[in-house]
């Protein structure tokens, strides 16, 4: 038998070199920063005055990143076309007092960072990456991408009931990993222990936002390695799909103007300075506005003529429980990018938003699914409600259907990312 037709997988590759290489949103927007500046975007500083020139131009802050792209054409008035995403997910962060341990085990205390599924942690090779702040308030990064921790389950002998009952887990008690031995834990070891990974002197870090992540590295799956299985697709899987598409149509005249964005926090709430529910997105579009001799007129102008798609990832049909999922609507991997509904307003598309994701999807040749809930089933949210109401921007809920989602390792169709991707650009082309 032949394998099937298959996009080309080059998307894809690069998607799980992207995946591999961000282990946290720090390093998520620095590579982002890195593949916008091949495409000709440059840095602006927020404390800087901005001019008013054509041409890409991103800013980054902590673990998100805005990005756009000005044609030469463009008015102040000139709506936008964003494609948001988020750069967080969920998993176990270093307290600000690390080093614990007990029994001859030398552990790290973490905290429970959104909503892990948490037997997914247990028993994997672990690494640490993050953000250090040194004494002179510089930041650099850190990834120690090597099996150094572990959480590890207890052995079924020590709990007979297991395999029938159902694991069950405290958060606080049965989730600390080990990364050693000895008895004599020392405050600051683990800080000490990451100044020497970076040739740093003793003393030189005095903040931290530190987290775990598994080494395992990302890989096709299947008969005919037609899936992906990976970390933290929910959501770099959007956000790499979103940098792709801005640095594709970074050229020329348009209609819009094509905006990526990226936030943090989307796990717990978004409410933060780096968040969908904090003042920087709206405040980059103003401020681009503005310097392009504009008034608070062409502001509201802009904004009224401009649409988000708001891309996240989704849940496909699970095959073990599709009673979970509503009998009409079932999403399948490799079946193009799903159309997120919720009446309830946890999504934000509606029949208008729906109108636009369609006109896209048409233009790239793409097809798409439908996805909404089982009513018995309580709807997630995104960062789709929180930017149509904090910036009264038409926003539409879209994204890719995958398993496992929120585990440390998630399954995807190896052809949506792609699919997604197409779908995107023609979105930015307007």
């Amino acid at each position: 038998m032949s394998a099937p037709h298959r996009l080309d997988r080059g998307h894809t590759d690069d998607l799980m070199s992207f995946l591999a290489a961000s282990p946290t949103p720090y390093h998520a927007v620095a590579n982002a920063a890195e593949r916008l500046e091949k495409a000709g975007f440059r840095q602006v500083s927020e404390t800087d005055a901005w001019e008013g020139s054509s041409g890409g131009k991103y800013v980054l802050r902590g673990g998100a990143i805005i990005a756009w792209y000005v044609p030469e054409n463009a008015a102040p008035h000139t709506p936008y076309r964003i494609v948001g995403a988020h750069t967080d997910s969920p998993n176990l962060r270093v307290k600000p007092l690390p080093d614990s341990g007990a029994h001859g085990w030398r552990q790290v205390a973490v905290e429970i960072y959104g909503g892990p599924l948490m037997n997914s942690w247990l028993d994997r090779d672990l690494g640490l990456a993050g953000r250090l702040t040194l004494r002179d308030g510089s930041t650099r990064l850190v990834n120690v991408d090597r099996p150094l921790l572990r959480v590890p389950q207890l052995a079924i002998h020590l709990d007979r009931a297991v395999s029938s009952d159902g694991l069950k887990l405290d958060k606080q008690r049965h989730l600390q990993p080990i990364w050693g031995l000895g008895d004599d834990v020392r405050d600051g070891d683990l800080i000490a222990f990451l100044e020497e990974e970076l040739g740093l002197g003793a003393g030189e870090v005095t903040g931290w936002d530190l987290m775990t992540h598994s080494v395992e590295a990302p890989a096709y799956l299947g008969r005919d390695n037609e899936l992906v299985a990976g970390p933290r697709m929910d959501n770099l899987l959007s956000v790499h799909a979103g940098v792709a598409a801005l640095a594709a149509v970074s050229s020329g005249d348009l209609p819009y103007i094509p905006v990526l964005a990226a936030f943090d926090h989307e796990e717990n709430g978004s409410q933060s300075d780096t968040g969908a529910d904090g003042p920087l997105l709206g405040g980059v579009l103003e401020r681009s506005v503005f310097t392009r001799g504009g008034s608070y007129e062409d502001r509201a102008r802009a904004f009224a003529g401009t649409v988000c798609l708001s891309s996240d990832t989704g849940h496909a049909v699970h095959p073990n429980y599709a009673e979970r999922h509503d009998p009409t609507h079932h999403p399948r991997v490799n079946g193009g990018p799903i159309l997120k509904v919720n009446v309830n307003n946890r999504y934000a598309t509606d029949g208008s938003g729906r109108a636009v994701w369609a006109a896209a999807c048409e233009k790239a040749g793409v097809p798409f699914q439908s996805f909404v809930s089982n009513n018995s089933m309580p709807c997630g949210t995104t960062i789709g409600p929180i930017t149509a109401a904090r910036h009264g921007i038409k926003t539409v809920d879209i994204g890719v259907a995958i398993l496992s989602m929120h585990s440390v390792r998630e399954l995807c169709g190896a052809d949506d990312p792609h699919l997604l991707a197409n779908a995107l650009v023609a979105f930015l082309e307007g």
